[in-house]
This record gives structure tokens, C-alpha cells and sequence, in this order.
């Protein structure tokens, strides 16, 4: 039982300077504008309490790898610019996140003023969670809200340090994440059915060790299916199979099959000679991959397998694609399996990274019952990991 942990409901914010860790580490395409705001909006509730309740809001985030030093190409004014159109009211960005010319822009903000940090990497501390950068972000502050999910598998000065140095609570995106998972793994309605993809298993193997001991179904597709087939001895022709994992699948459904948790793998596969749009398809049973050839997405009869195990369940969690997704042709298997998630009725989590573009692209992000924010962190919570930045915040009584 993990423990519950205060939040901004919990202490008095008016009058205070609180430094909000928030994730703005956003996609954005080559001309560096924001293809995804979804973090953004996701930290507006917190804000918004802040400011009403009347406090100083000090909102920092990283953005990108800037490798420790200043780069106008990792600068979060892009991130300043979309949080003030969503929010309706200029948010400024201040030209550092620690300093004297930070301390005295602070100084001057009066209650219910919200000002953007610039980008915590820009400074070698962040990352290496130095006690004297923690404690510099810290000095600006009577308060720290973590608010950054996203970030919360990262021990680092601006997610986990400067609890050291402030009274430290979760913001609305926090508490609601941590509460959902937390559910997932201590008291799912029944059936829980645990939807895994992606490349790899060495990806999920924490996972897939905690998952199939909580879930009563396990249902596998992508490259990490692809270990799994061929450990029941197929053929996988040049598909990605990562044969020094094949005792780690052949763990995971021998442990199963003792606690009596079904796993569902792909019966058809979608396969192609090389990976690009234009390479030429087949459907074929699991077994029959050519040589030569490699699988990139479920067939549709396992589509239809997965989804009447969908339909059955009360929880489903889904984390990583059926296939390489990001070429609309080897898209299908992904897509019908968002589609069948959304269209359950049971309670959806999805558990960030690829799944989340995934159930953007299906349009049906706005079906599923919560959608994180964090893919590395949510597999680390999954996991049973403590997450440095949930684990340095006050306890509730």
C-alpha cells in the first residue's frame, strides 16, 4: 500500500511563493513549434488553484536535453507562449530559473501572479540533483507543488531535491495520477485485463513480473509479442525477437499459468518485407512468416481476439503499440485495439509514451477514463517502483 500524500488542498497557499514543477517537455516538430499541448493543459487546473487561493506561482519545467548549459533551441518560451494562450492571461518567462536578476523579478510579483522559469537543464545541477542548485531554485520559494508526473521516476533537484529545502505537496495532476495507478495495482474491478506492446520485452520486464500477478489477463502484441511467439517455438522470419529474453517470456507465462492468469498472444500477424510505407503486406498465421520477412502489426483476427478479451474486462490498462504504428499502413492493428479499449466501457488507463499518440491518432483520447501524462514513470509505478518525486513529498495523516 503505497502512502497517500498531501496536496495543495491540504496547505495554506495564500501569500506564498510556491515553485510548481510542472512537465512541459513537449513534442514539437522541426520548425519548433508544439505538435502536442496535452502537458500544458494538464497543469492549468494547478495553476489556476494557485493563483485564486492567491499565491506566487514560480512554474518550472525541463525541456529537451540541453546538456547542462543555455540553448535558445530548449528555451521554454514556445511552452510560455501556448500556456498563456490556453490559460487566457500572459504567463512572462523569466530569463534563468536560479539568480539574482530570477530573485528579483520575484520580488515584484505580487499574489496571483504567474510567472514560466526558464529550463531547469539549462544548469549541470538538475540532472545530477546538486544540493546547492536545489537549494538556489528553492530560495525564490516558501512552497513546492510537484505537479510533474512526468518527471517524478527522475531524482532531480527541481522533482526531488528541493524538498529538502521547502514543505513539498502534489498538485491535481500528481494526486490524480498516483491515485489511479495506485488503484490499478491494489484494487482493480474484475476482470483486469493488462494490454502491453512495444518494441521490446527488456523494455517491460518489471511489468510484465508485477502485472501478471495482478491482472487476470495479459494480452500481448508488437516486437515484444514477437519474444513471446517465438519462445513457444515459431518462426519469426527477420522479425525483431530479442532471443536473450526468451526465458524472461517463458517466466512470465510459466507464472501464469501457476496463478492462473490467461495470456493472449497473436494468432495472425501483419508482416512486410521491409519497414517502410511502401513495402509490400501479408496476413499470415502466427508460424507462417516468411523468411525474410518481418512481423509489424497484429492481423485481424487477433484484433478481434484481443477485443472480445477487451470487452469482457472491467480495467484495462494499455501501454505500447500492437506494431510500428507511425506508418499508417502497419497502423490497423494499433488503432482497432484503441477503438476496442474506448468502446469497453470498463475503466481505461493509458499509460503514456506511444500509447497515448496511439489513442490521439484514434481520436478516442477523450473515451478513456484517464490518460497519463508520464510513460517512463507510469511503467516505473507499475512496476512497484517509489518515484523520487512522489516519494519526497509530505504524507497525509
Amino acid at each position: 500500500m503505497k502512502k497517500k500524500k498531501k496536496t495543495i488542498r491540504d496547505v495554506e497557499v495564500r501569500g506564498k511563493r510556491v515553485l510548481l514543477r510542472v512537465d512541459f517537455n513537449v513534442p514539437v516538430d522541426e520548425s519548433g513549434s508544439i505538435t502536442d499541448d496535452t502537458r500544458i493543459r494538464a497543469a492549468i487546473p494547478t495553476i489556476r488553484y494557485l493563483r485564486d487561493e492567491g499565491a506566487v506561482v514560480l512554474v518550472a519545467s525541463h525541456f529537451g536535453r540541453p546538456k547542462g548549459k543555455p540553448d535558445a533551441a530548449f528555451s521554454l518560451a514556445r511552452a510560455a507562449e501556448r500556456l498563456s494562450s490556453l490559460i487566457g492571461f500572459r504567463v512572462p518567462i523569466l530569463s534563468d530559473c536560479i539568480g539574482d536578476e530570477v530573485k528579483r523579478a520575484v520580488s515584484a510579483m505580487k499574489p496571483g501572479d504567474v510567472a514560466l522559469l526558464e529550463n531547469v537543464r539549462f544548469h549541470p545541477g538538475e540532472e545530477k540533483n546538486d544540493r546547492s542548485f536545489a537549494k538556489a531554485l528553492a530560495e525564490n520559494a516558501d512552497l513546492f507543488v510537484n505537479d510533474a508526473f512526468g518527471a517524478a521516476h527522475r531524482a532531480h533537484a527541481s522533482t526531488a531535491g528541493v524538498a529538502e529545502f521547502l514543505p513539498a505537496v502534489a498538485g491535481f495532476l500528481m494526486e490524480r495520477e498516483v491515485e489511479t495507478l495506485s488503484e490499478l495495482l491494489e484494487s482493480p474491478q474484475r476482470p483486469f485485463a493488462a494490454v502491453l506492446g512495444g518494441a521490446k520485452v527488456s523494455d517491460k520486464i518489471a511489468v510484465l513480473q508485477n502485472l501478471v500477478e495482478r491482472a487476470d489477463v495479459l494480452v500481448l502484441g508488437g516486437g515484444m509479442a514477437n519474444t513471446f511467439l517465438r519462445a513457444k517455438g515459431h518462426s519469426m522470419g527477420r522479425s525483431l525477437v530479442e532471443e536473450d529474453r526468451i526465458p524472461v517470456a517463458c517466466e512470465v507465462m510459466s507464472r501464469a499459468a501457476a496463478r492462473g492468469t490467461e495470456v493472449l498472444l497473436p494468432v495472425d500477424l501483419v508482416v512486410a518485407e521491409r519497414i517502410d510505407p511502401n513495402a509490400e503486406t501479408r496476413v499470415v498465421d502466427v508460424g507462417s512468416v516468411p523468411e525474410g520477412w518481418a512481423a509489424v502489426d497484429i492481423g485481424p483476427k487477433s484484433a478481434a481476439l484481443f477485443a472480445r478479451s477487451i470487452a469482457s474486462a472491467r480495467t484495462v490498462f494499455w501501454n505500447g503499440p500492437m506494431g510500428v504504428f507511425e506508418i499508417d499502413k502497419f497502423a490497423a492493428g494499433t488503432l482497432s485495439i484503441a477503438g476496442s479499449i474506448a468502446e469497453s466501457g470498463a475503466t481505461s488507463v493509458v499509460g503514456g509514451g506511444d500509447s497515448v499518440a496511439a489513442v490521439e491518432k484514434a481520436n478516442v483520447a477523450g473515451k478513456m477514463s484517464h490518460v497519463s501524462t508520464g510513460g517512463g514513470a507510469s511503467l516505473e509505478f507499475l512496476e512497484g517502483k517509489e518515484l523520487p518525486g512522489v516519494a519526497c513529498l509530505m504524507d497525509a495523516r
